[in-house]
């Protein structure tokens, strides 16, 4: 209890945690008292750290910032290094340092020493810090899949929906306790780094498994000898997904309702054969984290008050638009819910659900018994509702649906892939639909895209030549030599990319009576384009460069995502 003192006298504990401390300490005994106060938020974990290497005459260590001697990691027993959560960093004229997040445990670095012969200097660091550096330079699974099933505690997906498994040797295999629990590895590492969808992908002699993180993919180092559990974990994913494991030949869509430590989270899972193997992708839909609220969306006042109006109005059409992933279902459910009342009827019509929304009648459409977005729209009619939700304007059938709707007094939402706002009327007139009925049902068109926002921990500001800004970039005075910005300088929180989460850029065009004309004559996209633009529609670029000078995004990250979209 030294340490709890030490914290006490330095002003980081009060009396009154510290008799918290020692009761919980009495309650865990087989914890150590540091993770208490760390995982408790007693204490924020560099005090704890520093007090601690205070404590033990130890070196703190970051070792975010440490290059690691891969020959060292080579000749290190890996199952040590897994079940003590024991990092080597260098060795040297027969001493190995090792980075430890628990100096009481004295019995590891003594069966370290035994095992390597070596004399053990060790170093405190974070454990959160040491578990990530062991799954980067050793690979998610560890050093063989066995020694981490004997090693692990106990299990830590919970399938929400029972599976079922035939007697076939495929499927003996993929329910065996190692394979079990490498695909749960495979989940959880994904849910705990917040990515959004992860990619396994056969290769000829090897397997890559890829996560999507706040947009980008990020390639996870994997033991090589992974590649030869491939077909058993694709049969366990299948096992989970309720699909036919014996089926290789065509693609399978399935879905995974499962927990990962306590947060419940859906899995849409797509298999499609590819040349060495067949293709995963998993879209996880992690029901924990999503808010569904126009504040957290990053729209910025005025656009935020202009469709606030949109979506108040009696009737008409609203049109979100953007490619595939740039969260426009996220602000179509936000919008839902703004104006979501006990006087409302809402009803949406998707493809999949994928979050059940309490107060409002979703209906799932299931296109091999009939029941497409057109059908479902049809009869929703005849359930008296105020505001529908169409997932996707896929269609003429739909679009003419949704059309209809509108005209009946209807206020509609849907989604639309396009590139740009003014597109969106060019698109449903190229789907079939007569002008006159798009100029005067749609009201509005949002278009958007996700950016990455700087990481908060390691944000800093800095100069940036004017030369060094792209053309269109809002600048006072270009004579000037530079102007100051932010960037994330990379930290542990965000791996070392300087960013961490995204918002959204958006486009919001209003459709007033010009545009109508102009639409109804069949005028192009970059026609209608100029004059929303006279009428004073910030484009996505613009609305990205606002945000650069508040200091939420950089310049490169909105130059990437609004390539092309540079206003003549």
């Amino acid at each position: 209890m030294q340490l709890v003192q030490r914290l006490v006298q330095k002003g980081l504990l009060t009396e009154a945690d510290s008799a918290r401390v020692t009761e919980l300490a009495a309650s865990l005994p087989d914890r150590p008292i540091h993770e208490i106060l760390i995982d408790r938020g007693f204490v924020k974990e560099e005090a704890v750290l520093t007090a601690l290497a205070e404590e033990f005459g130890l070196e703190l260590v970051d070792l975010s910032q440490m290059k690691i001697d891969s020959q060292t990691l080579a000749s290190m027993p890996q199952r040590l290094v897994h079940r003590r959560n024991l990092m080597p960093l260098a060795r040297d004229n027969g001493t190995l340092v090792v980075a430890t997040g628990n100096p009481f445990d004295v019995t590891s670095l003594d069966e370290l020493q035994t095992l390597t012969g070596l004399h053990i200097h060790p170093v405190l660091a974070s454990p959160r810090e040491i578990a990530r550096q062991i799954k980067l330079h050793f690979g998610v699974g560890g050093d063989t899949v066995t020694a981490l099933v004997q090693e692990r505690g106990e299990e830590e997906v919970e399938l929400l929906e029972g599976i079922e498994a035939d007697d076939s040797e495929l499927a003996k295999e993929a329910q065996e306790a190692s394979v079990v629990r490498l695909v749960n590895q495979i989940l959880i590492e994904a849910a705990n780094e917040r990515a959004s969808d992860i990619h396994i992908e056969p290769q000829e002699k090897s397997l890559i498994i890829r996560y999507r993180i706040d947009g980008l993919l990020q390639t996870q180092i994997l033991p090589p000898e992974i590649v030869r559990f491939q077909a058993a974990i694709i049969s366990r994913i299948k096992i989970m997904s309720r699909l036919n494991i014996a089926e290789r030949r065509l693609p399978q869509d399935g879905r995974i309702k499962m927990k990962v430590q306590g947060r419940e989270i859906d899995v849409r899972v797509s298999i499609i054969p590819m040349i060495h193997g067949e293709g995963v992708v998993m879209r996880l839909l992690d029901k924990g984290r999503m808010v569904f609220d126009l504040a957290n969306v990053g729209m910025l006042p005025d656009i935020y008050t202009t469709f606030k109006k949109l979506i108040d109005l009696p009737h008409g059409i609203v049109l979100v638009t953007g490619p595939t992933g740039s969260g426009k279902s996220t602000t179509l459910y936000s919008a839902l819910n703004e104006i979501k009342d006990e006087t409302l009827k809402i009803i949406t019509v998707e493809d999949p659900v994928e979050y059940q929304q309490p107060g409002i009648s979703q209906i799932q459409v299931h296109s091999k018994i009939g029941l497409t977005f057109a059908a479902a729209l049809r009869s929703i009619l005849r359930h008296d509702p105020d505001v529908i939700l169409i997932g996707e304007m896929r269609d003429l059938e739909t679009a003419e649906a949704a059309i209809q709707a509108s005209l009946t007094g209807h206020l509609v939402f849907s989604t639309l892939h396009t590139n740009d706002a003014p597109s969106a009327f060019t698109r449903m007139i190229d789907m079939g639909v007569e002008p006159f009925l798009v100029g005067s049902t749609v009201e509005g068109v949002m278009a958007q895209r996700l950016v990455r926002t700087i990481c908060p921990n390691c944000k800093e500001a800095f100069e940036i030549p004017v030369v060094d800004l792209p053309s269109d970039f809002p600048v006072e005075d270009r004579s000037q030599p530079t102007i100051t910005l932010w960037r994330g300088a990379g930290c542990r929180s965000c791996r070392q990319t300087g960013f961490r989460g995204r918002t959204g850029i958006h486009e919001l065009m209003v459709t007033g009576d010009a545009i109508r004309e102009m639409v109804v004559q069949r005028v192009n996209a970059a026609a209608i384009r100029r004059e929303a633009l006279k009428n004073g529609m910030i484009t996505l670029r613009q609305d990205g460069w606002r945000k650069v000078l508040m200091g939420i995004t950089t310049v490169d990250e909105v130059a990437r995502v609004t390539a092309g979209d540079i206003v003549m």
